[in-house]
C-alpha cells in the first residue's frame, strides 16, 4: 500500500466503529469491516526464525525456503489440475499415482526420466552385455559422478543459471510415503475387484481383456530377456495411452464382441 497508517492510530479508530455498531446494530447497522480484532489480524507478525534451533541444536532445514515456495506453487496447480479433469479408467487401474503419471504421460519429464532410466538400463544389460550387478553398479556410479560434477558448477556457467539439486529431492516424506502405499493399495484394491468381477461370471468385456493381457505376457515371456524388453516396454507406455485415449470406443467395441458372441450361446446350450 502506499500509505501505511499506524496501528496505534487505527485500533482507536476501530473501538469506535465497533462501539458505534453494538449501539446502533438493533436499527439495522451492518456488520463494520474495521474492528479491533481484524485489526490485531492484520498486524500480528508471522515471521518464524529457526536461527536459535540452528545455534544451540544444529537444526537444518530438511527443504529449502525457495524449495518449499516451489512445491507449494506446484502442489496448488497439481490440485487445480486434478479438479479440471476426470479421472479415466486407466489411471485408477493403476493405482492413480506416479505408476499412472508416468505411464500416461501426465508427467512428461517424470515419463522421460523414466525413460532415460530404462534406456540406460537397457544398454548396459544387454548392449554392453554386463550381468544385473555389473549394470545397477555401473548405473549408480554415473548417477554419483553426474551429482558430484553438478555439485561442483557454479551457480551461473556462461549466462546460464545452473539449477542446483537440492537434498529434499532424494528425501521421502510422510506424504509423499503416504502417496506410494496409497498407489500400491489402490492397484491391489483394482486387481481385487477385477478377481471378483471374474468370479461372477458375468462380465464378459473383462474377461476378455483378462485374456489379451495374459495373452500378451506369455508371447513376451517366450522371447529372450532382450527382445521382452524392447517390445514390452513401448507396449506398455503406448498401449496404457492409447487405451486411455480411446477407452469408450475400445470398450464399445469389445461388448459388440462379447454381445455378439453371447448370441449363440443359448442355441448351443439348448442342441446338447
Amino acid at each position: 500500500p502506499s500509505i501505511k497508517i499506524p496501528v496505534s492510530v487505527m485500533m482507536p479508530l476501530a473501538h469506535v466503529v465497533e462501539w458505534t455498531y453494538k449501539s446502533f446494530c438493533k436499527y439495522g447497522m451492518k456488520v463494520p469491516q474495521l474492528t479491533p480484532s481484524r485489526i490485531r489480524l492484520l498486524s500480528c507478525n508471522r515471521t518464524f526464525s529457526c536461527s536459535r534451533a540452528k545455534d544451540q541444536l544444529g537444526y537444518e532445514p530438511i527443504v529449502s525456503l525457495k524449495d518449499g515456495l516451489k512445491r507449494t506453487i506446484e502442489s496448488y496447480s497439481h490440485m487445480q489440475a486434478q479438479n479440471q479433469r476426470s479421472i479415466s479408467k486407466t489411471s485408477i487401474l493403476l493405482g492413480n499415482g506416479n505408476v499412472a503419471k508416468t505411464l500416461l504421460w501426465e508427467d512428461s519429464k517424470q515419463t522421460m526420466t523414466v525413460l532415460l532410466l530404462l534406456a540406460v538400463i537397457y544398454y548396459q544389460l544387454f548392449t554392453c552385455g554386463y550381468t544385473i550387478i555389473t549394470a545397477m553398479a555401473k548405473i549408480f556410479s554415473l548417477t554419483a559422478l553426474f551429482l558430484f560434477i553438478h555439485g561442483m558448477l557454479p551457480a551461473n556457467v556462461f549466462g546460464h543459471k545452473i539449477e542446483k539439486l537440492e537434498p529434499s529431492n532424494f528425501h521421502i516424506s510422510q506424504v509423499e510415503a503416504h502417496h506410494i502405499a496409497c498407489s500400491v493399495s489402490s492397484s491391489w484394491n483394482s486387481l481385487v475387484g477385477v478377481l471378483k468381477s471374474l468370479c461372477r461370471g458375468n462380465d464378459w468385456p473383462l474377461f476378455l481383456k483378462v485374456v489379451f493381457f495374459l495373452l500378451v505376457v506369455s508371447i513376451l515371456s517366450a522371447m529372450s530377456s532382450e527382445a521382452a524388453f524392447k517390445i514390452g516396454i513401448p507396449l506398455i507406455f503406448i498401449g496404457f495411452k492409447a487405451y486411455e485415449k480411446w477407452e469408450d470406443t475400445i470398450d464399445s467395441l469389445v461388448g459388440d464382441a462379447c454381445s455378439f458372441v453371447l448370441q449363440f450361446t443359448p442355441i448351443q446350450i439348448s442342441s446338447r
